[in-house]
This record gives C-alpha cells, sequence and structure tokens, in this order.
C-alpha cells in the first residue's frame, strides 16, 4: 500500500484542480484578450471562496476584467437549454471522481434545498417555488440534490432546478436518471419526510430502489374514534408494522419502523425519550439499527451548511446565472472531499483513515481566493477614490 504520509499540497495545486474541474464540465469560451475562460472561472471562484458577489471579486483585481465583463462571458457562453446546462454541471460535479465509486452500492441521500428570493422572476413565475414563508418571504429558488452519505466519500453526484409546477417525483426521476448515466449504484435511498407521499413511494418501488424515510402526519388524530393506520402504529412498542398508503385514486403497500431515540432538555437537563416512526422497503435490521442507518442522511445537511461558506451572492435574475452559482459551491466542497480520499486518507475504501485537520475546508477557500489574487493583482493596497 502507498503511503500518503509525507505528501503534501500548495494553494496553487488546490487553485488548479478548482479550475479543471470546473472548465471540464462548463465550456465556456474567451471573451477577449482580457477576459479569458481562467480567468472568468477564477473570478468566479474568488467570489466563492470570500462569499461575495462577482463585483465585489472584480474590484479586488486591478489585472482582471470587470464585473459586466465577467457577466456577459458568463450570459454568452451559458447554455440556453436548461437539460443542456444541467448536464454540464453535473459533468463538472463529478469531473475527476474515483472510478472505485461504481464498484460497489452507496446509500444516496436525496434533499430539497429552498434559497429565499425577494425579487420579480425574469420570465415566468414557473421559474420560483413557493412554499411557506421563511425569512421574509414566500418566494424561493428550489434545488433537488443527490449525496453520498458514506464515510469519506459524501461527494454530491447530482442537482436540479425544480420549478413550480413540477412535483417531486418528477424532481426525483431527474436525479436518478443522472446517477444511473454515471454508472453509480444504489443501495438505499434516504429520503425527506417531505417525500413520503403515495406518488414517490410508488414511483421508487417500480424502480426496484430501497428506500428509508421519516412518516409524515398528515390531519388530525380522531378524538372519539379508536385510532387507525399511522395513529394506530404510533402507540405501538417498537417493531415493524405493516401499512397501507392511501390517497384519492392509488394505494401502495410499505413497512413502518417504529423507534426510539433518548435526548436531554435543554430546559431543564433531563433525559427525554422520543418516539420515531420511518417508512420503509426492502430494508431490514432493527429498530435502533433503522434509526443509525436514517443518521446518515443528515451527512447531506453538512453539505449545505459548507456551501453557505463557499455561496456566491447575486441580485440577478437570472435562474441559469444562479443555479450556476448553486452548483459550484457544492463542486468545491466535492473537491475537498477528493483532497482528503486521494492525498490525505491512509487506508482505502471503508477502513480509510481522513485527517481532516490538515486542510478545513475554509483553510481551502482561502488558498484558492489568496492565489486568484497572486495572479490577478499587482500587489498594490487597494484604495477607494474620493470626489472633492
Amino acid at each position: 500500500m502507498r503511503s500518503r504520509t509525507s505528501h503534501s499540497i500548495s494553494s496553487g495545486e488546490v487553485h488548479q484542480w478548482a479550475l479543471s474541474w470546473l472548465s471540464s464540465g462548463m465550456q465556456l469560451k474567451d471573451h477577449g484578450w482580457l477576459c479569458t475562460a481562467t480567468v472568468v472561472w477564477s473570478i468566479v471562484l474568488r467570489a466563492a471562496a470570500r462569499t461575495s458577489s462577482l463585483c465585489a471579486a472584480c474590484r479586488d483585481l486591478s489585472n482582471g476584467p470587470s464585473d459586466q465583463a465577467v457577466l456577459n462571458a458568463l450570459d454568452d457562453g451559458l447554455p440556453k437549454t436548461l437539460r443542456v446546462l444541467e448536464d454540464r454541471l453535473d459533468a463538472t460535479l463529478t469531473a475527476q471522481l474515483p472510478r472505485r465509486l461504481q464498484r460497489k452500492n452507496w446509500p444516496v441521500a436525496i434533499d430539497w434545498h429552498l434559497v429565499p428570493y425577494y425579487g420579480e422572476p425574469q420570465e415566468s413565475r414557473n421559474e420560483l417555488y413557493f412554499g411557506k414563508p421563511r425569512q421574509g418571504t414566500k418566494k424561493f429558488h428550489a434545488y433537488a440534490t443527490a449525496c453520498i452519505v458514506s464515510h469519506g466519500v459524501r461527494y454530491t453526484l447530482a442537482a436540479t432546478w425544480v420549478r413550480r409546477h413540477e412535483t417531486t417525483v418528477v424532481a426525483l426521476r431527474r436525479l436518478l436518471a443522472r446517477i444511473r448515466e454515471k454508472g453509480l449504484k444504489i443501495k438505499r435511498m434516504l429520503l425527506d419526510r417531505a417525500f413520503f407521499n403515495v406518488p414517490v413511494t410508488q414511483f421508487l418501488q417500480e424502480e426496484q430502489i430501497p428506500f428509508l424515510m421519516p412518516v409524515m402526519f398528515r390531519g388530525r388524530p380522531p378524538k372519539k374514534k379508536k385510532p387507525t393506520g399511522l395513529h394506530w402504529i404510533k402507540r405501538q412498542k417498537a417493531g415493524w408494522y405493516p401499512h397501507t398508503l392511501k390517497n384519492r385514486k392509488q394505494t401502495v403497500t410499505l413497512s413502518v419502523c417504529v423507534s426510539y431515540r433518548t435526548h436531554k432538555n435543554r430546559k431543564d437537563g433531563k433525559r427525554k425519550q422520543q418516539k420515531l416512526l420511518f417508512a420503509a422497503w426492502r430494508v431490514n435490521g432493527t429498530p435502533t439499527e433503522i434509526r443509525e442507518k436514517y443518521r446518515k442522511r443528515f451527512g447531506i445537511e453538512t453539505s449545505y451548511r459548507q456551501w453557505r461558506q463557499a455561496r456566491i451572492y447575486t441580485c440577478t435574475r437570472d435562474p441559469h446565472l444562479r443555479f450556476l452559482f448553486f452548483v459550484i459551491g457544492l463542486m468545491l466542497r466535492n473537491v475537498w472531499v477528493w483532497i482528503h480520499e486521494t492525498r490525505f486518507a491512509e487506508g482505502y475504501g471503508d477502513h480509510a483513515t481522513l485527517h481532516l485537520e490538515k486542510l478545513r475546508f475554509r483553510r481551502m477557500l482561502d488558498w484558492i481566493a489568496f492565489q486568484v489574487v497572486v495572479e490577478l493583482h499587482d500587489q498594490s493596497s487597494p484604495y477607494v477614490e474620493l470626489n472633492t
């Protein structure tokens, strides 16, 4: 086995790796002698690394183009068709993934992410997703992502933009097709409680994909009558119970696992017990094992927390450009996972030992921002001209 203990990397290498991931999927042409594709992507990477806008990134670089020139280059180079754009962005996410991922079945988590939006749509209201009020708005740009939730290989595999008229099944079908195009196999799918409905359950069973997700209760429990269905299962002991999920037109059969977890109350500091219900199909185990299997799904929440550290802020109405900025943050996190798996890890596969302390995600972003300044700045001190 090859030893990696003496391996070292530099900020220039990290910057070049991020550029290669981004350039391999997004085929952007040069937009003039100053606004080349490499320069444009470097400025975009600096904006992501500093969680700022393109305008702020351009003003910090004396030898770079203006923010309007960068926006024009992106507008001219991005595909106008959403399907082509998503294909290229998915290629960007998985540009350098290890081939060994195709040899094994992986648990994959699916989640929705709503980005609050306070403006008007560019062309149609279908560009936006309307939901419950949050952060002062009911309008969002909705994205669905698929992520491997195994130790050391938490790569984001695919992302799709969800419009207003699209259902959860439509978005799930797109993600599943893109995962299969990459030759990856799904061991089980871990979903959020928002996917607990008849169409999603029926679709996953038709595709022969084992799944696990929390049960969502809809409607009020009966007061006088005896509880039935899920309300009856909720009163039972830990174990497995069959259940038939119904809507107006269809029915589907699945299994419900009743489990428990204990947690410490923040107010009084006492230990309390909470009952958990999981809907499952072709997933076996004791209630404790089922609870621990589903806990791995929260790895996708970690990807969103790290995405916020590499988020590009913008006020543009263009949904394609917003989707590009969203995926770039996830791509940078994939680069970080790839560096640790291929450069710093000791061992291979499930027995690999990670050393995240050698290069934290925030530090990697600082390296990228520093390298862009080295290449596109004249080392002069920043200043602002005052009109007198």
